[in-house]
C-alpha cells in the first residue's frame, strides 16, 4: 500500500487491465452489461453529470479525487476512469449467430497488434452493423483500456470472439455460410468488384506484413484497394473501413 503527503496510506492502484478511461468509453462501460466495480472522477471536472447520474442509477460507488490520482491510474483519461470486469470474449458461434437486423457481416483481424488500430476498427464495424469481430490469441492486441477509448463505446455493444486459430476460425465461418474477403494489397480484383451483399467475412491483416499465407488461402476473395500516391499500403484501419462501407453501399 502506497502513502500519502504525511505517512497516511492510500489504497493501490487498480490493475491496468480492469480500466476504462475517457468520458464515452466509461459512459458506454456503464451504460452496457459489463459489471462497473466503481468510478473516479476528477474533481472540478465539467461535463461529467450524466456519467455520474448513471453510475449512481446502477449503484456503483463514485469517487471524485484529485486529477493528479487519475494521472497516475491512466493517461489521456479526460477526467474520469471506471473499473471494470475484465472483458468476457465472446465464442465464435454466438457472433455466427448474433442477429443485428442487417444481412451478416464479421470482421477478422489476423494479427493486428496496435491497439489503437484495434480500437478504431471496432468503432467502424460496429458503426457498420458487423455481427462481431474475430481476433486470434498471438501477436494480436487484446482488450485493453486503450482499445476501449480508441473503440469510443462499441466494446459495449459489439461481441469480440478470441480464438486459437484464425484460419480455422474462417473454415468455421465459410462452413456457415459466409463468403471471405480479405484485403491484400497484392490482389488483382478491386474491393468494389466484390459482392458483399450476401453473409460476408472481411479480414484485415497485420500492418506490416497483411494476412498470413494460410489465412490468405481461406479467403474466397482478395480484394485490392486502389493506390495512387507513393506509399505502398493503407493503415489497417482505414482498409477495414473502405472494405466495409462498401458492404454498406452495397446493402443499401
Amino acid at each position: 500500500m502506497s502513502m500519502r503527503d504525511g505517512g497516511r496510506p492510500r489504497a493501490p492502484l487498480p490493475e491496468a487491465d480492469d480500466l476504462v478511461k475517457g468520458r464515452h468509453a466509461v459512459l458506454a462501460a456503464l451504460e452496457g452489461e459489463r459489471p462497473v466495480n466503481k468510478v473516479w472522477v476528477a474533481e472540478g471536472a465539467s461535463g461529467m453529470e450524466a456519467i455520474v447520474a448513471q453510475a449512481r442509477s446502477r449503484g456503483v460507488v463514485v469517487q471524485f479525487v484529485p486529477r493528479s490520482r487519475l494521472d497516475e491510474m491512466a493517461s489521456a483519461h479526460q477526467g474520469v476512469v471506471a473499473q471494470v470486469a475484465p472483458y468476457a470474449y465472446a465464442d465464435l458461434d454466438d457472433v455466427i449467430a448474433r442477429q443485428t437486423g442487417q444481412p451478416p457481416l464479421v470482421v477478422v483481424l489476423d494479427e493486428i497488434a496496435d491497439p489503437h488500430n484495434f480500437g478504431a476498427i471496432l468503432r467502424t464495424a460496429e458503426a457498420c452493423g458487423a455481427q462481431g469481430v474475430v481476433i486470434g490469441k498471438r501477436r494480436q492486441a487484446q482488450v485493453t483500456d486503450v482499445v476501449a477509448k480508441a473503440a469510443a463505446g462499441a466494446l459495449e455493444a459489439l461481441p469480440v470472439a478470441r480464438v486459437a486459430n484464425v484460419a480455422q476460425a474462417l473454415v468455421r465461418l465459410k462452413e456457415a455460410g459466409y463468403w471471405v474477403v480479405g484485403a491484400d494489397v497484392r490482389a488483382e480484383v478491386p474491393y468494389t468488384a466484390i459482392d458483399y451483399r450476401g453473409a460476408t467475412a472481411v479480414v484485415i491483416g497485420s500492418e506490416g506484413q497483411g494476412m498470413r499465407r494460410w489465412v490468405r488461402e481461406q479467403c474466397d476473395f482478395l480484394a485490392s484497394i486502389p493506390i495512387l500516391g507513393r506509399v505502398q499500403s493503407l493503415n489497417a484501419s482505414v482498409a477495414a473501413g473502405v472494405l466495409l462501407y462498401e458492404a454498406v453501399r452495397q446493402r443499401a
